[in-house]
């Protein structure tokens, strides 16, 4: 597990975090009245021509803001005219790397009046999570690792080309405290405990079931008994901790016990209350046994995007907003979602 960097390590980064933010805002504010010349200025104005986009299969990775613009925002505007981008968590702080980041997680929306990645449209509005996940060198963006909820916009089309979801199908929230849009300084001392806090938790996480029975998870010493898991469409939210377990973390580790971090790493960050994690792909696992997603024990080596917003409350971890590219899964697997989906809808 890797482990969080000291408060004094940060220090020098404290002054750099808020104005990336303010950085990202003209960006944001062009994507929330979206107008395609306006976000393209404010994308160009952000990045260099080698920047590296990286998002949810099947868009993929693109190299340079107006390749990515073509092919992420264009499409999608195209299909919902009226697109506008709303942000519910923006948090920013150095990893243990020194670099530095700023998340953001939110969803877009937009009446569906064309059909998008041949999902079909619907006539009515649509809502689609995101997070999204901007790194930083000298005040330029160089990379970006963006997971956008895909499957959700297919479930909403009524067009579900997986195995129904275990958990709570719905329009996930943003935090409870609606304090998920950072303004207030930046406190290293608060952003570096709720980062242990987290780390003990999936270090903890870690030795079930390699090392013993749930017990060793002490699932209890950091999970608020009210928390809420929000896991991503085909997975769904869980509620509590027995939530999280029935309808998550059980299937989960019976089809995949061998999970850990991918060799590329995972890279922590956190911003007051919130802590976040990123990486492309950040877990490494084994789809040795069923359980999981309805599908079959391939015995297959996976790489898992998951990009991760905890908030903390009172020492104890309330919510954690979770999106994992499950059709970059299926594709590893070789299992064509789309092509599922075009039989469905008769396309």
């Amino acid at each position: 597990m890797v482990r969080p960097h000291p408060i004094l390590a940060i220090t020098p980064a404290i002054t750099v975090t808020r104005a990336l933010a303010a950085r990202l805002a003209p960006w944001r504010a062009a994507l929330y009245d979206f107008d395609a010349p306006t976000a393209l200025r404010a994308l160009h104005a952000l990045s260099r021509e080698d920047t590296v986009f990286r998002l949810s299969h099947p868009i993929g990775e693109h190299v340079g803001a107006q390749c990515f613009f073509e092919q992420a925002y264009a499409p999608l505007a195209a299909a919902w005219p009226d697109l506008e981008r709303r942000d519910t968590i923006v948090i920013s702080g150095p990893d243990q790397d020194g670099h530095n980041w700023v998340g953001c997680a939110g969803y877009y929306t937009g009446v569906s009046i064309f059909p998008w990645l041949d999902i079909p449209a619907t006539g009515h509005q649509m809502a689609m999570r995101f997070h999204e996940f901007y790194r930083f060198e000298d005040e330029e963006l160089v990379e970006v690792q963006a997971l956008w909820d895909i499957v959700e916009v297919m479930h909403q089309a009524r067009a579900w080309p997986l195995a129904p979801s275990l958990g709570r199908e719905w329009h996930v929230p943003g935090p409870a405290t609606q304090d998920g849009i950072a303004r207030a300084p930046y406190d290293p001392a608060l952003s570096q405990a709720s980062q242990q806090i987290v780390l003990d938790m999936l270090e903890h996480l870690g030795r079930h079931p390699q090392q013993g029975g749930p017990e060793l998870m002490q699932l209890e010493r950091f999970w608020h008994p009210r928390m809420n898991w929000y896991g991503p469409s085909g997975i769904g939210t869980g509620r509590g901790i027995e939530g999280f377990r029935r309808w998550h973390q059980i299937p989960f580790l019976k089809a995949m016990p061998d999970r850990g971090v991918s060799k590329n790493g995972a890279h922590f960050f956190a911003d007051g209350a919130y802590v976040a994690v990123t990486g492309w792909p950040n877990m490494a696992l084994t789809l040795s046994h069923d359980g999981w997603l309805g599908i079959a024990p391939a015995g297959q080596p996976l790489s898992m995007r998951s990009l991760d917003f905890w908030r903390v409350e009172h020492g104890l971890i309330r919510e954690n907003w979770v999106l994992i590219d499950l059709l970059d899964i299926y594709a590893q697997l070789g299992v064509d979602v789309f092509a599922r989906l075009r039989e469905l809808t008769g396309q």
